[in-house]
C-alpha cells in the first residue's frame, strides 16, 4: 500500500478511529466510577463467552466427528472452554487476575505494532506522533501490569480507565488528523 492509497483509506474512515477512541473515553470513565463493577462484569463476560464457545466447539465437533479427521481437538478445546468459564463463574478472583495479564500481554503486543506502524513511513513524521505515543503507551501499560499485579485489581481498573481515556483522546485526536490531511488533498 503507498502513501497516496494509505491517506485516501484514512480520509474516507477517519470517523471509525475517532468512534473507536469516543468508545474508549467512554469505557475508561465508566472503569473509573465503577471500578468493582467494571471488574467484575469483565470476568463474567470472559466468563460467559468462554462457557457458550466451548458449548458451540462440542456441538460442532460431536456433529462433524464424521467429516473431521481431528474432530476430538476441537471436542478438547471445547471442554477447556467450558471449563474456564465454570471457573470465571466460580472463582472471579483468579480469573480476574489471569484476565489481568491477559490484558498486559495484549496492551504490550498492541503497543509494539502501533509503535512499528508509526514509523513504517506512511504519513510524516508531524502526523505519526500521536500512534507512536499510543503505542509507547499501550506498552509500559502493559509491563506495568504484569509486573505489579499485587497492587491491587481495583487501582487496575483504574489505570485501565486512565489508560482508555488517554488512549481514546490520542486516537480522536490521530482521526482528526487524517480528516485534515484528507481535506488537503482534494
Amino acid at each position: 500500500m503507498n502513501a497516496i492509497t494509505g491517506t485516501q483509506v484514512s480520509r474516507n474512515y477517519w470517523w471509525t478511529m475517532g468512534i473507536r477512541g469516543l468508545l474508549a473515553v467512554l469505557f475508561g470513565l465508566a472503569a473509573l466510577v465503577w471500578p468493582r463493577l467494571t471488574l467484575l462484569v469483565l470476568v463474567y463476560l470472559f466468563g460467559a463467552y468462554a462457557l457458550v464457545d466451548g458449548v458451540v466447539a462440542v456441538i460442532v465437533s460431536i456433529q462433524e466427528r464424521k467429516n473431521l479427521r481431528y474432530w476430538w481437538v476441537l471436542l478438547l478445546e471445547g471442554i477447556a472452554g467450558i471449563i474456564a468459564g465454570v471457573i470465571a463463574f466460580v472463582w472471579p478472583g483468579i480469573t480476574a487476575l489471569a484476565l489481568l495479564y491477559l490484558i498486559a500481554a495484549w496492551a504490550i503486543v498492541t503497543g509494539i505494532l502501533e509503535i512499528a506502524t508509526a514509523f513504517s513511513g506512511r504519513l510524516p513524521v508531524a502526523q505519526e506522533w500521536t500512534l507512536a505515543v499510543a503505542g509507547i503507551l499501550s506498552v509500559v501499560f502493559g509491563v506495568l501490569l504484569a509486573v505489579l499485579p499485587g497492587v491491587g485489581l481495583l487501582s487496575l481498573v483504574w489505570l485501565i480507565g486512565i489508560y482508555a481515556i488517554v488512549f481514546g483522546l490520542l486516537l480522536i485526536v490521530r482521526a482528526f488528523q487524517y480528516r485534515t490531511a484528507g481535506t488537503a488533498l482534494t
